[in-house]
């Protein structure tokens, strides 16, 4: 069984962005299945999504609510929701999808 994991950090801050709901969705021959959710904690992190039975191979989609984070802080963003499409293809493997976040631009890639 895979496990995943993601991070945000708030590079306009230097901190991490805590209390951003992010949704997992899995793509199945019906589209995207909304299968979890988290919020990230005091250190900007999600390990836990309150997913129901086994993450396996396949294609997955985490959505970040980025623009309820930013209009808590008080700031407007470009982006207030981003969406990160990828794909596990090894079941016995963690996968991590950090997110590096500023009110302009993101970036994102497979972390350890």
């Amino acid at each position: 069984m895979s496990s995943l994991s993601t991070h945000i950090l708030d590079q306009g801050s230097g901190m991490p962005a805590v209390d951003v709901e992010v949704l997992l969705q899995q793509l199945t021959d019906g589209g995207w299945v909304q299968i979890g959710a988290g919020r990230t904690n005091a250190d900007g992190r999600i390990t836990d999504f309150g997913v129901q039975g086994d993450l396996t191979t396949g294609i997955f989609q985490l959505d970040f609510d980025t623009g309820d984070y930013f209009e808590k802080k008080g700031s407007a963003c470009f982006y207030p929701y981003v969406s990160v499409v990828f794909q596990m293809h090894d079941e016995t493997q963690h996968y991590h999808v950090p997110l590096l976040l500023n009110r302009f631009g993101y970036s994102t890639y497979r972390g350890s």
